[in-house]
């Protein structure tokens, strides 16, 4: 092998390597559970997936994580996911983004799920939740203080169990500081591309609706009858 070869070769590991550390430099994780509802993972999983495609949030990625040491759950609709990680492995997320159930009394006893989340609170970037997503991000002591919304009709509950929290009615997605809430559902979808929008920009995230036809729906609804 030639020295000019030996060169050529030692940028090009170089290169690679440089693109290898910016692809993996910023994680968002979305937690799942027994029992999840099911658009609200699958909404940012197909949102920030199909952006991490793009160069411009190409140094992002997508992981889930559990939230218990096994890592197969079980959506409320019957979807079974296989995460990636859990709670209790080691691992520094950029964004969480928090899913619901119909029954979170136990999640919100359990005492390791909270504590996960207190620290990611402390080092994450931004904090998301849909639906009773919220009561998680509320009992963690994420929301106090802050404006934010849970699914719609349970604003009432959410203020109830932690009046600490400032309640936003009738809104479907609400941001204060780096936490952003949502009613969940359909909303996911909306939720997760105004969270792109402040990790990217209106433009990117604009590119991505396009694309997952989400703008689609919303011209839908706008339609003349």
């Amino acid at each position: 092998m030639t020295k000019v070869t030996r060169c050529a070769l030692l940028t090009l590991l170089l290169l690679l390597s440089a693109h290898s550390a910016r692809a993996a430099s910023s994680t968002i994780g979305i937690l799942v559970f027994d029992g999840f509802l099911t658009s609200d993972v699958t909404a940012p999983i197909e949102v920030f997936g199909a952006a991490t495609k793009k160069a411009w949030f190409s140094t992002y990625k997508v992981v889930v994580i559990a939230a218990t040491k096994k890592k197969e759950v079980v959506s409320e609709e019957g979807l079974r996911i296989v995460a990636d990680q859990t709670i209790y492995d080691k691992h520094k997320l950029d964004v969480l983004i928090v899913p619901s159930a119909y029954e979170m009394d136990g999640f919100l006893k359990n005492r390791d799920l909270v504590e996960y989340i207190k620290r990611q609170n402390q080092s994450a970037a931004w904090l998301a939740s849909n639906c009773s997503g919220a009561f998680l991000l509320g009992e963690a002591g994420v929301l106090n203080g802050k404006r934010a919304t849970t699914w719609a009709g349970g604003e009432n509950d959410l203020l109830k169990a932690y009046p600490k929290i400032k309640v936003q009615f009738d809104q479907n997605v609400v941001i204060d500081g780096k936490v952003l809430t949502s009613n969940g559902g359909s909303v996911s979808y909306q939720a997760a591309l105004e969270l792109l929008a402040k990790l990217s920009s209106e433009k990117f995230s604009g590119e991505i609706a396009e694309s997952i036809q989400f703008n689609r729906l919303e011209s839908a609804f706008k339609r003349p009858k």
